[in-house]
């Protein structure tokens, strides 16, 4: 997997580093009201666009497989998300929590990077369509 999706896996590796560290030191950016919920939807969002991104560049002369896609790109980093949060609440020793609305966030952020694969996709469909 890593040599065909090198950035999908790397932001996969440094999505779990940094859900799983303990607590970060206090930034100005905690005044932002649901900066943790914003933090969650733009690591969701930036990891579909990459999936989605490196799957259509790996396959630039065939159809895009909608089922890996919706696989590898939706369900994988929803589930993800989910675990991470499960790992959060039961495995860093109190150190970090789980919460479901965080992980309602990693959805919310699959979503979003999901429709702009999406559109990535039809866009270069138009593309192909009309060379």
């Amino acid at each position: 997997m890593f040599r065909r999706y090198p950035w999908s896996t790397a932001l996969i590796v440094l999505i779990w580093v940094l859900c799983l560290v303990p607590a970060f030191p206090e930034t100005p950016l905690d005044n932002v009201k649901l900066i943790d919920k914003w933090t969650h939807i733009v690591m969701y969002m930036g990891l579909c666009m990459v999936i989605w991104g490196e799957h259509l560049w790996r396959r630039k002369d065939e159809k895009p497989n909608g089922k890996r896609l919706f696989l590898f790109g939706f369900v994988a980093p929803a589930l993800m998300g989910g675990l991470i949060e499960l790992a959060q609440a039961y495995c860093t020793f109190g150190r970090r929590s789980g919460e479901w609305m965080d992980w309602a966030a990693d959805v919310v952020g699959v979503v979003v990077g999901c429709a702009i694969g999406i559109l990535l996709a039809v866009c270069r469909a138009k593309v192909r369509k009309d060379t």
